[in-house]
């Protein structure tokens, strides 16, 4: 699943994750990794890095079977992993939007 967006509202990412929106708000009482953006009305605004943590959550407590406790636990562990995964990411998206515009040049010089 590509995410393109910067931010995406509770919604969407219901829709993305395949879990009710009440689900996402009370995960976010549950782990303090998952802090999405709000506005000045409380409209909650999620970035990609906020949807993996969703998707670990989900695989976690859904896929795992762990209780709240213990997936907290585990996610609390895998923070740092995360991170660096998040980091690397960003920097193969840099590298392919590079590439594409350097393809692009060496296209139009045809």
């Amino acid at each position: 699943m590509d995410l393109t967006k910067k931010f995406y509202k509770i919604r969407e990412v219901s829709e993305l994750i395949g879990l009710p929106a009440s689900t996402i708000r009370y995960w976010e009482t549950e782990f303090s990794q998952l802090t999405p953006k709000r506005n000045d009305r409380g409209t909650r605004y999620f970035t990609p890095a906020d949807i993996e943590i969703i998707r670990q959550i989900k695989y976690l407590l859904h896929d795992r079977g762990l209780k709240i406790e213990s997936a907290r636990e585990q996610l609390s562990l895998a923070t740092n992993t995360v991170e660096s995964k998040q980091r690397a990411l960003n920097r193969l998206r840099d590298i392919r939007a590079r590439l594409v515009a350097l393809h692009e040049s060496l296209h139009k010089l045809r």
